[in-house]
């Protein structure tokens, strides 16, 4: 049997992902939030604060989220209370909210960043007519968590996207809503992506008295 000329242990080579913590991130707590916000708004940091928030809020994939276009969250001279964008991955709409703090801070810095409702709200430092880069948001992600102790190889930019969603599965035990709220095309998607296993569902099955 033969070896194909890619494979790493033919060449030597350690696997991509060799030392590395892989599979689902984890999502940040209340705690770990607001020491984020802490540490943006001492550094006055208002882009990263705006872009923080909204990712937590809007739980959109990192593609979709840095895409995201000033006439998305903004009607009139007001920031949307619900949004609605076209997700690159389904090809389908998803909506999400902006809260009223999520709000403060998003307008905050499209007052400092200026534009029309064309531009992009997080436009790239290369080329300010594309958005910032997935990999520029990666790294923003990894710099957020390393501030405040946490391991970047345990959070990532789908601790975002998680964060909010596991606090309302904690509180409601609606994968429904769940799913509905991350665009997820099947419910299946849902279970594995907030990692609910056979202790969690005798946990909701033992509050519920018949």
């Amino acid at each position: 049997m033969g070896y194909s000329r890619y494979d790493p242990a033919k060449q030597n080579r350690s696997a991509w992902n060799a030392g590395k913590t892989v599979g689902t991130k984890r999502p940040l707590n209340q705690k770990q939030i607001w020491a984020i916000r802490f540490h943006l708004d001492r550094e006055g940091r208002l882009r990263d604060r705006a872009l923080f928030d909204l990712a937590i809020d809007s739980k959109l994939r990192g593609c979709d989220l840095v895409k995201l276009k000033i006439g998305e969250v903004v009607a009139g001279c007001e920031i949307r209370s619900r949004a609605i964008v076209m997700q690159q991955k389904t090809g389908r709409p998803v909506q999400f909210e902006i809260t009223a703090d999520v709000r403060a801070s998003l307008h905050a810095w499209l007052e400092s960043r200026g534009g029309t409702v064309s531009d992009f709200v997080f436009p790239s430092r290369v080329d300010h007519m594309k958005p910032m880069s997935t990999r520029q948001y990666a790294r923003l992600v990894d710099e957020w968590v390393t501030a405040i102790g946490l391991s970047k190889a345990e959070y990532g930019t789908h601790s975002m996207r998680r964060t909010k969603a596991a606090m309302i599965y904690r509180a409601t035990g609606n994968i429904r809503a769940i799913q509905i709220l991350l665009g997820h095309t099947k419910i299946e998607n849902t279970v594995r992506y907030l990692g609910v296993d056979v202790e969690d569902a005798l946990l909701l099955a033992e509050r519920t008295e018949i």
